[in-house]
């Protein structure tokens, strides 16, 4: 390492990096992995795992209030946000040095620091002192992430305009609360503040929340979101915002044109996310980035140069931390000369883990008559389940869009208990190309909530058992 000269050099150690890296040495490279911050990146640092132990303790706090039914009382129950977030900061420090160890383990050298292209194979790494050293290979991969979006009325100070990460570290739970964004990051927060008392209002620019899932998706989820108290506002666009020391006024406008104003003491700005391509040295070394600023990249992940390939948020499509592992491992092994194929864009599993929690893969039902298939749709409520009648979760369903001539899974989408571990069956059986018939024909084990997936495959050839 002397000359400072490798096999592949990875800049960025999120999902995508580190993933990319530890697959490098598994084939043999000498790899380096350039990260100015704690490995894991976003997800695993002031993402996805802090998030999900969040909504891990909101669940939690929820069924705590509903424990009469199981004979279960208290006296004076109180539920207090600060545990919570302090357990969720354990688990991901937890996760965090659990990658270093694995850095150590298959030898790959992190260096600490912000990574820039030199050109003709060279990166030169600014040290968190300003230091400057330079390190050369003849495959750089880039996998730079991305942060969230900020929207010119609402400047993100998370004080008092919170980002995602900054909702993350907050020991009390507000008041009151409006989230101006009702994709994922948005349900999933407006799930733990209201679990913890908080009043929270959602509001979204579109007619409907998390809108790249199936419409009825998105209405069984709002309406379990009101049961508990929680406002919407859809198709209505913040236009205005008077942020104090103590609470923000917004204005914002409905889908009719008639203005509307609400006081709260936080929000939550959950607009989106926009690549970390910036400052990278793209433009100057001819690496064509899109006009949204996503590294541009072929299959296996090479960009326009030769030499360098982008994975993860900063090369665009889905911004998921298991896409971005995949093709880590597509775009390293297709640099070795052993690659098992492209990733699959049609295949990749969306997951909101807000409870209740949705989940799909594939088309809408609305995407399948719009592409011109001949469809049947096979829908089977989880009160008709033994298992989430036996644990209380019946909120929601399990949805298959069957296509009628080849009785191909079109899509699949899942809203109740547990249905981002559930959606993998139906990304399995699509990988594999399988029929409705044969995700019925595999034998579910009673009592099980899987059994709703073979129910829903039955619902999509029109003979549903159980109901």
């Amino acid at each position: 390492m002397a000359d400072k000269k490798f096999d592949l050099v990875v800049v960025g150690g999120g999902p995508a990096g580190y993933v990319a890296a530890i697959r490098g040495s598994q084939l043999g490279m000498q790899v380096a992995c350039i990260e100015e911050d704690n490995l894991g990146g976003v997800c695993l640092n002031v993402g996805c795992i802090p998030t999900k132990a969040l909504l891990s303790s909101a669940l939690l706090v929820n069924d705590c209030k509903l424990a009469a039914a199981h004979g279960i009382t208290f006296d004076n129950f109180r539920s207090d946000l600060g545990p919570a977030q302090k357990r969720s900061r354990d688990i991901a420090e937890k996760l965090a040095s659990g990658v270093a160890h694995l850095f150590n383990k298959n030898k790959i050298l992190h260096i600490k620091g912000r990574g820039r292209l030199l050109g003709e194979g060279s990166v030169e790494v600014t040290s968190l002192d300003g230091g400057h050293e330079t390190y050369r290979s003849d495959h750089i991969l880039l996998a730079t992430g991305s942060r969230p979006r900020d929207i010119p009325v609402l400047p993100i100070d998370d004080t008092t305009v919170w980002s995602s990460t900054g909702a993350l570290f907050q020991q009390q739970a507000p008041a009151s609360l409006a989230v101006v964004g009702a994709g994922a990051v948005g349900m999933e927060f407006a799930d733990i503040y209201n679990a913890y008392g908080t009043k929270v209002t959602v509001i979204e620019a579109l007619d409907r929340i998390l809108p790249i899932e199936d419409a009825d998706s998105s209405s069984t989820l709002q309406r379990s979101f009101k049961k508990r108290g929680v406002q919407f506002h859809t198709g209505a666009k913040v236009k205005d915002a008077i942020i104090g020391e103590d609470s923000v006024q917004l204005s914002f406008e409905d889908k009719n044109g008639s203005t509307h104003r609400l006081e709260v003491e936080k929000v939550l700005s959950a607009v989106g996310r926009v690549p970390n391509t910036e400052d990278l040295g793209l433009k100057e070394n001819g690496v064509e980035v899109s006009p949204e600023g996503y590294i541009v990249v072929d299959h296996h992940l090479k960009s326009s140069v030769r030499g360098i390939y982008a994975i993860g948020d900063c090369a665009g499509k889905q911004l998921l931390a298991h896409k971005a592992m995949h093709e880590g491992v597509v775009c390293v092994e297709a640099i070795a000369g052993e690659s098992h194929g492209a990733v699959d864009y049609a295949n990749v599993p969306n997951c909101t883990y807000c409870h209740p929690e949705v989940a799909s893969v594939g088309l809408t039902e609305a995407q399948a008559r719009e592409q011109g298939f001949d469809i049947e749709v096979g829908k089977f409520p989880w009160v008709g389940n033994g298992r989430a009648l036996a644990g209380g979760h019946t909120e929601g369903f399990v949805k298959v869009v069957r296509d009628k001539e080849y009785s191909e899974i079109l899509g699949a989408h899942i809203v109740g208990p547990h249905a981002t571990e559930l959606i993998a069956e139906f990304v399995v059986g699509r990988h594999l190309e399988g029929t409705v018939e044969e995700m019925d024909r595999a034998m579910h084990p009673h009592p099980t909530l899987s059994e709703a997936v073979a129910e829903a495959a039955l619902g999509a050839l029109g003979r549903t058992i159980h109901l």
